[in-house]
């Protein structure tokens, strides 16, 4: 029997199966093409709810507030005239009305994150290592300092003006049973006014920090503490060379979150000292409140934020580098080449 050109021989006694490789593989890509037609639009599916939300509460108004920022924007008249850069200029030409309250603001601002900023990483560090050991009631103090991180700045901020009250409150009663000064003015003066602001804050706020550091130091592989040991670091040593190394990314984080969130400190300052006394203690965003919602200059007030929002890009951009993971020598040599 012979075969044609092409054809394999088969042994005798055994029958060609049919051949149904062409619809098995026209099928085959036909599925493939359905599952990768649906797999492009299912993750956009997905992220559809989050991009309408960002897009609506984000981008939107961070567009329009570009545009209000470029008017003179009086919310409570019909005409908003087009004055270009006008605002950005009067914010940077000194004698003008509002640079001079907007640039008090900035170092208000200033003040409050320098002295804020270092005690809400050292102190919350301080307060995780302590957790992190065993003890008893240990689970009781971790709920005791997070608590006052779950009520409100307007709870807190109302609760510690009445107790720092330099007439009826606790705080200057206990300080004259203990014999120190019993009559401070804890919201109306200064430095006592920074003292006041930043100890709240930092009270009310250290707990989240210490929960983030807490998780940071539960990520360490203990191996690296034993190593450590055994090669003779004492506690310091290996605090230094194996519990920073281990938080750097954590550091890096809380350094962010901490100093976005003093420079955009509010409710303290608004609700125990008024912003007092004088202007000292009006920080930036106070002053940005003030002057679009009770000046009603909503272009001054758009132009302020946006250029506070400069300073805190530029600020997070030096944390990042700062922290960043450093390549040896030797490695960057052989990029390079």
């Amino acid at each position: 029997m012979s075969t044609k050109v092409g054809e394999r021989a088969l042994p005798k006694g055994r029958a060609r199966r049919p051949s149904t490789s062409e619809p098995e593989s026209q099928k085959k890509r036909g599925v493939r093409a359905g599952t990768r037609q649906q797999g492009i639009a299912t993750p956009w599916l997905f992220l559809a709810p989050y991009l309408l939300l960002f897009g609506s509460f984000v981008i939107l108004p961070a567009v329009l507030g570009v545009w209000i920022s470029l008017h003179s924007w009086d919310y409570t008249l019909p005409n908003k005239p087009f004055v270009g850069l006008g605002n950005y200029v009067a914010l940077f030409s000194p004698g003008t009305t509002i640079s001079g309250p907007f640039w008090g603001s900035m170092r208000a601002t200033g003040i409050f994150t320098v002295l804020s900023v270092p005690l809400l990483l050292v102190v919350p560090l301080a307060v995780a290592l302590l957790m992190s050991k065993k003890f008893p009631g240990r689970d009781f103090l971790r709920a005791i300092y997070f608590a006052p991180y779950v009520l409100g700045v307007a709870v807190i901020s109302v609760l510690w003006r009445y107790l720092l009250d330099n007439n009826i409150g606790l705080v200057n009663h206990y300080l004259g049973l203990l014999g120190l000064p019993d009559d401070t003015a804890w919201t109306t003066t200064t430095p006592a006014a920074w003292v006041a602001l930043v100890g709240v804050t930092v009270w009310w706020t250290l707990g989240f920090n210490a929960i983030i550091y807490l998780a940071g130091l539960q990520d360490i592989p203990i191996e690296l503490y034993e190593a450590a040991r055994v090669d003779g670091a004492g506690p310091w040593m290996q605090f230094l060379h194996v519990t920073i190394p281990g938080l750097k990314p954590i550091l890096s984080f809380i350094t962010i979150i901490t100093l976005l969130a003093s420079a955009n400190m509010f409710g303290q300052s608004y609700l125990m000292t008024q912003g007092g006394p004088g202007r000292e203690t009006r920080t930036a965003i106070y002053q940005i409140a003030d002057t679009g919602l009770r000046n009603f200059q909503m272009g001054s007030a758009a132009a302020m934020s946006y250029v506070l929002t400069i300073f805190l890009m530029a600020i997070s951009a030096f944390v990042f580098y700062i922290f960043r993971e450093k390549k040896p020598k030797k490695q960057e040599k052989e990029v390079l080449s």
